[in-house]
C-alpha cells in the first residue's frame, strides 16, 4: 500500500516509531515537532516534563523496536546504555529481597538518550524528514483528513496529508480539534493516582556494575511509603528515583533525598554514597488518562492516535515507551491488512485496544485498590485475590516470578496469569511459605 504523504504530529518515541512504520507505506513521511532542538538528531525535547526521571526499556518494547530497527540494543550499548542481565538486577518488596527470574533483562538509558537514538535511526530513512513546526489543526475532504494546519514564526499554512498520526502526548489537542470541527471527540477516562517523583543522578565508576537495575516496592499497608528504582545509564551515571503518593512528597533537597535513601534497601543506599550530579528533579502526575478512540462511531478517515495521546499510565510501571513501540506494530498490522488506509481506522483502534487494555489494567489495579472507599463487587474481589496469590508467590517462586515478569515486561497478556498452572503453583507456593514461617 502506498500513500503520497503521511504526517506525524510529535517527535516522541511514539511518533518516531509510527514514522518508521509509515516509511514502508508512504512516499514521504513528515514529522512535525515544535519542541527544543528536536530537529537535530542528538537534541532533546525540553518540554517533556518526565524526561529527567528514571526510564528503562522493557523487554517487550525492546523486542518491538528491534523489529523495526535491527541492532538497536547493540548500538545503544555501544553509545553508553547499560544492558542489565538477570544477575545484575534486584527486586525488593516490603524490604524483602525477591527471587530473581531469568527474564529480568532491561536496556537502561535516560529518556533523552533512547529518544535521540531512535530519532537518529528514523531520520536516516530516505523518505522521512522532521520539521520544526507546530500543528494547530486539521483539514478535511469528503470525510477524510486532507491536511495539517501548521505554523512557524509568523508563517501559517496547510501541509497536505493523506494520513495523520497524533503523537502529541498526554496533552494532545486532537480531541479539541475534532470537537471544534464538528466531529465526535473521544470519551476521556481518568483515574486519580497523585504520584510524586524525585530523581537524582550520581557518578558511576564501574562500567559493568554488579547491580545495574533495582526496584523497591511497598504494599499499601506497609509502614514505609517510599517506592524506589535505580538504573545505571549512559555517561557513567546512576539514576535513582524515589516515588510516593498523595501529600507525601519526596524531598527536593539533597540532604532530605539522601536521608530517605538510607531507609531504602542496601543497594540504594550504596549508590547514594557516590558523588551527586546536578540537582534533584521532581515530577508530579495527578491522574492516569485514556482517550477512547475505540468507542467513536464517527471519526475522519486517515487519522489515528498513538502513545500517551491515547493512554498515559502511572509511570512507576515503566510501560510508556514499550506501549508506544507496540502501537507502532499495531499500525503496521493495520496498514498491511487494510484495503484503504485513508478510511476510518476502526481496525487499528481495535488492535491498539488490546495493548492499551493490558497496560491500563495492570497499572490501575493497585491504584484503584489504594483509593477506593467502599467494598468492591465480588468479581473484583475474586480477581484481586487471584492476583494477590500470584504477586505473593512471585517473591519466592522463580517460575511464578517469570510468568509475572512476562506480563509486566509486556511480552505476554495479563490473562496468562489466570492459567491454572500459574494459579495452582502460586497457591501451593504460598501455602509452603506460610508453613515455613510458622
Amino acid at each position: 500500500m502506498r500513500l503520497r504523504r503521511a504526517v506525524v504530529l510529535g517527535g516522541s518515541v511514539a511518533g518516531l516509531m509510527a514514522a518508521r512504520v509509515l516509511a514502508d507505506h508512504a512516499a514521504e513521511v513528515v514529522i512535525l515537532e515544535r519542541d527544543g532542538d528536536a530537529d537535530e538528531v542528538g537534541g532533546e525535547r525540553r518540554g517533556v516534563p518526565q524526561r529527567l526521571q528514571v526510564h528503562a526499556l522493557l523487554p517487550g518494547g525492546r523486542a518491538q523496536i528491534e523489529r523495526w530497527f535491527p541492532g538497536f540494543g547493540r548500538e545503544a550499548v555501544e553509545h553508553g546504555a547499560v544492558a542489565s542481565a538477570a544477575h545484575q538486577s534486584e527486586q525488593w518488596i516490603d524490604d524483602v529481597r525477591a527471587v530473581t527470574a531469568p527474564n529480568v533483562m532491561l536496556l537502561n538509558g535516560s529518556r533523552t538518550f533512547i529518544e535521540a537514538l531512535l530519532r537518529r535511526r528514523t531520520l536516516a530513512l530516505a523518505n522521512v524528514r522532521l520539521l520544526k513546526r507546530a500543528a494547530t489543526g486539521l483539514t478535511y475532504r469528503e470525510g477524510r483528513v486532507s491536511g495539517v494546519r501548521v505554523t512557524a514564526a509568523d508563517d501559517e499554512g496547510v501541509m497536505p496529508a493523506e494520513f495523520v498520526v497524533d503523537a502529541m502526548g498526554r496533552s494532545s489537542r486532537l480531541a479539541a480539534w475534532l470537537e471544534r470541527d464538528g466531529w465526535e471527540p473521544p470519551p476521556l477516562e481518568r483515574m486519580q493516582i497523585d504520584v510524586n517523583y524525585a530523581t537524582a543522578y550520581f557518578a558511576r565508576s564501574e562500567n559493568d556494575p554488579q547491580v545495574a537495575a533495582a526496584t523497591s516496592r511497598v504494599s499499601p499497608g506497609y509502614p514505609k511509603r517510599t517506592h524506589a528504582a535505580l538504573t545505571a545509564v549512559e555517561n557513567g551515571r546512576w539514576m535513582l528515583l524515589q516515588m510516593t503518593y498523595g501529600e507525601d512528597r519526596p524531598p527536593q533537597d539533597w540532604d532530605g533525598f539522601l536521608a530517605r535513601c538510607a531507609d531504602l534497601p542496601p543497594v540504594f543506599a550504596e549508590v547514594a554514597h557516590n558523588q551527586p550530579i546536578g540537582e534533584v528533579h521532581t515530577f508530579r502526575l495527578a491522574d492516569a488518562r485514556r482517550r477512547r478512540y475505540d468507542r467513536l462511531d464517527r471519526l475522519p478517515g486517515g487519522l489515528i492516535s498513538v502513545g500517551d495521546a491515547v493512554a498515559s499510565f502511572n509511570p512507576i510501571y515503566g510501560q510508556g515507551m514499550s506501549a508506544a513501540a507496540l502501537h507502532a506494530s499495531c499500525l503496521s498490522e493495520y496498514l498491511c491488512g487494510a484495503s484503504d488506509a485513508t478510511g476510518v481506522a476502526t481496525r487499528f483502534f481495535e488492535l491498539q485496544k488490546v495493548v492499551v487494555d493490558a497496560a491500563w489494567d495492570l497499572s490501575t489495579q493497585s491504584d484503584a485498590q489504594r483509593l477506593e472507599t467502599s467494598r468492591p463487587p465480588l468479581p473484583i474481589r475474586l480477581q484481586r485475590a487471584l492476583v494477590g496469590q500470584v504477586l505473593a508467590a512471585a517473591v519466592v517462586d522463580i517460575p511464578v516470578a517469570t510468568a509475572f515478569n512476562e506480563v509486566a515486561f509486556m511480552n505476554a497478556h495479563p490473562s496468562t496469569l489466570a492459567a491454572p498452572s500459574v494459579v495452582l503453583r502460586s497457591v501451593a507456593s504460598n501455602v509452603r511459605t506460610r508453613a515455613r514461617r510458622r
